[in-house]
């Protein structure tokens, strides 16, 4: 493992911009500069999110935190999304984008479903910012985000990358 210590105020200013964001100083460094690396090191920068971003969705749930727990799973989801918008060269930046993207997949795939489990991830973002999931029922709307993402992966697989992950 790699260390790199900053000094004030530059520590302090990415600290509590990260919390503004609500994410940890790792990641805001990343989403900072992925727009200025190559494609293959951005692919790299994705996989590396969807992995942390689908522990700590874990992490979270198992503490009862499914507001913080669908947020990541939202960004779980994303992080994927990315991948494939790099493969395939299209923008990947705004929700359109997704839309877009999961379009490309179902028209490839003739797996309507996608777009149902899409919006149903976009429901755990938008539960993030208005709490209005019951938590008696997250456990069923985060099955169902494991099978887009299992469909994900395995179309990612057909795309030539590899993400070791693994999947409830």
């Amino acid at each position: 493992m790699v260390q790199l210590i900053l000094k004030e105020p530059i520590a302090s200013v990415l600290i509590n911009l990260a919390r503004k964001l609500n994410m940890d100083v790792e990641t805001l460094i990343l989403k900072l500069v992925e727009k200025e690396l190559d494609p293959s090191e951005r692919i790299k920068v994705y996989i590396y999110l969807f992995k942390n971003y689908l522990k700590e969705a874990e992490e979270y749930k198992n503490k009862g935190d499914i507001v913080q727990s669908s947020e990541k799973l939202w960004g779980a989801v994303t992080s994927l999304l990315n991948i494939i918008g790099e493969v395939k060269k299209v923008p990947h930046y705004t929700h359109r984008d997704y839309w877009e993207i999961m379009n490309i997949i179902v028209r490839e795939t003739n797996d309507y479903e996608l777009n149902e489990l899409l919006a149903l991830a976009e429901k755990l973002h938008a539960n993030f910012y208005r709490n209005f999931i019951p938590s008696d029922l997250f456990e069923m709307y985060a099955r169902r985000i494991n099978v887009l993402i299992k469909k994900l992966l395995k179309y990612i697989s057909k795309l030539g990358v590899r993400i070791d992950a693994q999947i409830n």
